[in-house]
């Protein structure tokens, strides 16, 4: 049977092609048949997830003052240093708020000073006082001791002149006694002598009797006068014995007053005394440092609080890191708490891996992960878990999912895994936060 012209017209295949080509295919199906058991066997003892990226604790910069910006130290993906000014504020409002403060607290510090130097002058004072006051009231006790001494002294003295004002009476009344008689006596006297003057005249008696009835007459005038001297005598003694009384009785009264008087001083001592020894003095007093002293703190307080803003002036970063986004420029105004910049920490960089529910049974903290980054073909990273988050992402979100109706769609969760990179900072092969990369933890050895 003749042929078609086509099937004529074909070149027969040559055999070693043939057999090359069979070859070819049975090492490519060796090849994916070798690399499907070592995935199986890979896959059989790892966890694999390709929802996972690089991440990092980003820090956000802020103000804690408002104030305008003066200079900026820093620009966009520039590495800085912890501790290195960011920004730089317009700090005079806060340097003078500073100068006041601090020159408030100079003064409340001086005043507290002065506080506790009276407070010691008021305790010697107090106590000096109160040595005098002792002493007072001493000296005007021994006073009226003194003064009564001296009463009873003047009350003894007056019952003295009292009994010598009785003895003067008792001399006067016995001298005006003896008066009478000799008044009689000089009487007679007188008598006798002018009968015998008569009966000497006429002749009657002789001139002897004459010479004796006046030395008789003589005798008795001389013993009247002398009585009458002893009266005049007495009553000199009586008056003199009153007026010596009268003194000792103004001099008894007047150590009366005396006590009287020492009595006084001595209530006024002690009234004194019971002044000087008062603690309200010393109290008040230390009330009054204890008031400075608390100025003293207020003030030290707000020096505190104004060197706090001062510093704050300058801004400094928190962590090392690169500026990853700066919001500002010199001469805006910001706020307390705004974000001025943005700071990433590239050396604490971790690797947040998203895994399905039901891969994170066998996942724990410590186990080994091979990390391979999309940016990074075939260079593969080590790592370990560090830990397992205590939700699913859902539960975060701002709409999480109301599964408590009794209709709702089964939909498998996701919880993050943070894996941290054993190699640390590679120069080659720099992680950056957001790069896409596939995990596998080694979940059995």
């Amino acid at each position: 049977m003749n042929q078609p012209a086509e099937v004529a017209g074909k070149k027969p295949k040559n055999p070693r092609v043939r057999v090359l080509g069979l070859l070819l295919v049975f090492v490519v199906v060796l090849v994916a048949g070798i690399a499907g058991i070592r995935y199986l066997l890979y896959s059989s003892v790892h966890e694999m997830t390709d929802d996972a990226e690089i991440d990092a604790d980003i820090v956000a910069v802020t103000s804690k003052i408002s104030e305008r910006v003066a200079a900026l130290q820093v620009d966009t993906n520039q590495y800085v240093h912890r501790g290195q000014v960011l920004v730089v504020l317009d700090h005079h409002d806060e340097q003078q708020r500073y100068d006041q403060a601090l020159a408030n607290y100079t003064q409340s510090q001086a005043q507290a000073k002065a506080a506790g130097q009276t407070v010691a002058l008021t305790a010697d004072q107090v106590q000096a006082q109160v040595q005098q006051g002792n002493g007072s009231v001493d000296q005007a006790r021994a006073g009226i001791t003194n003064s009564q001494a001296q009463a009873q002294a003047s009350n003894a003295e007056v019952s003295v002149a009292q009994a010598g004002v009785a003895t003067a009476l008792a001399q006067l009344q016995s001298a005006q006694a003896v008066l009478p008689s000799s008044d009689e006596s000089e009487r007679r006297a007188l008598a006798d002598l002018r009968r015998t003057q008569a009966l000497v005249a006429t002749g009657d008696a002789p001139a002897s009797e004459l010479d004796a009835a006046q030395a008789s007459e003589a005798s008795a005038r001389s013993g009247q006068q002398q009585a009458r001297a002893n009266i005049a005598v007495a009553q000199a003694n009586v008056a003199a014995a009153r007026e010596k009384l009268r003194s000792q009785q103004a001099a008894a009264q007047a150590t009366i007053a005396a006590v009287a008087l020492q009595q006084a001083n001595l209530v006024s001592a002690q009234g004194k005394l019971q002044e000087v020894t008062s603690p309200y003095r010393v109290a008040s007093q230390q009330s009054d440092a204890q008031a400075t002293r608390a100025q003293v703190a207020t003030q030290a307080a707000q020096v505190e609080e104004a060197r706090n803003a001062l510093s704050y002036t300058v801004i400094r970063a928190p962590v090392d890191g690169y500026v990853g986004e700066k919001s500002i420029e010199v001469g805006a105004t910001v706020a307390p708490g705004q974000t001025l910049l943005t700071l990433v920490p590239i050396e604490s960089a971790y690797i947040t891996a998203n895994y399905k529910e039901t891969q994170i049974g066998h996942i724990r903290p410590g186990q080994k992960v091979d990390i391979s980054v999309d940016a990074y073909h075939g260079h593969l990273f080590r790592g370990h878990v560090a830990a397992l988050g205590p939700a699913s992402e859902n539960t975060y979100s701002l709409v999480p999912a109301q599964n408590a109706t009794g209709n709702f769609v089964k939909v498998t969760q996701r919880l993050p895994v943070r894996i941290v990179v054993d190699e640390g900072v590679d120069a080659e092969h720099p992680l950056r936060v957001g790069m896409s990369v596939e995990t596998a933890v080694a979940v059995k050895e």
